[in-house]
């Protein structure tokens, strides 16, 4: 028998205190690479708060966090390595507005990664391509539609080559006829075999490709599952009473 692949990402008993207010209360967790987590829950519950841990925008304060065998402490090197690994993709774009679409992708990879511009360009290009945007390259983001904005966002993540990428609400921002031009672009990706972290209400996505789902609720993780077991099964009254709220919509 070969040993147990070693997770990706594994946390354990990871506490956050914004003063009094204690917004995560001992997670632990443990993901595998390729798996597809899908966070949901209440406003409030700590989904959010809970991915921006795993690289270092929100600091935890007790339990242990380990990325792709980097534990995030205070050294600046181990967070600066597990943040070259990892891609983040928000509710808002976060895109330089004075900047094209094309410039806003080869940033980071010429920067951090000390590409050649010629060879970042032409990965921006496979990228937009990908994306399914690549007539957009030399426009500028406030020209483009906040769907088109948001797989921009996509494209410049993955312009990194992550090992993990992680969404919080990517479509919480976006007009209803948008959210399926990103969840689109977000399943391809999951069926690619990437590692992914989801905050997002979106039940499509999680039904066509998550491998588990965790329903947060007070800072804890209250259950998680499959899918299946998740929508058809689920065991706790709060998770019951969550989906029977955002299953109407």
């Amino acid at each position: 028998m070969s040993p147990p692949e070693e997770p990706i990402i594994a946390c354990e008993d990871v506490h956050k205190w914004y003063g009094q207010f204690h917004a995560l209360r001992g997670i632990s967790l443990s993901v595998q690479r390729g798996e597809v987590v899908v966070i949901f829950g209440p406003s409030g519950s700590g989904k959010s708060t809970f991915i921006r841990t795993l690289n270092r925008l929100e600091e935890h304060q007790r339990g242990r966090i380990v990325v792709d065998g980097i534990e995030l402490t205070n050294d600046i090197r181990n967070i600066e390595a597990v943040r070259r690994e990892i891609g983040m993709v928000f509710q808002s774009f976060n895109l330089f507005p004075h900047l094209t679409v094309l410039q806003n992708i080869v940033l980071a990879p010429v920067w951090v990664r000390r590409w050649k511009r010629q060879q970042a360009a032409q990965s921006a290009m496979q990228l937009l391509e990908r994306v399914g945007i690549p007539e957009q390259a030399h426009k500028f983001p406030g020209q483009l539609s906040g769907g088109q904005q948001q797989r921009v966002a996509i494209a410049r993540a993955l312009a990194m080559q992550p090992k993990v990428m992680l969404f919080d609400e990517p479509t919480s921002a976006l007009d209803p006829e948008m959210i399926k031009e990103v969840l689109d672009v977000m399943i391809e990706l999951a069926k690619s075999g990437m590692t992914i972290l989801a905050v997002t209400h979106e039940m499509t996505f999680a039904r066509s490709v998550a491998n588990r789902m965790l329903f947060f609720d007070g800072g804890v993780i209250v259950e998680q599952g499959t899918p299946d077991q998740i929508f058809n099964h689920p065991q706790h009254d709060r998770t019951k009473l969550f989906l029977s709220q955002i299953l109407k919509h």
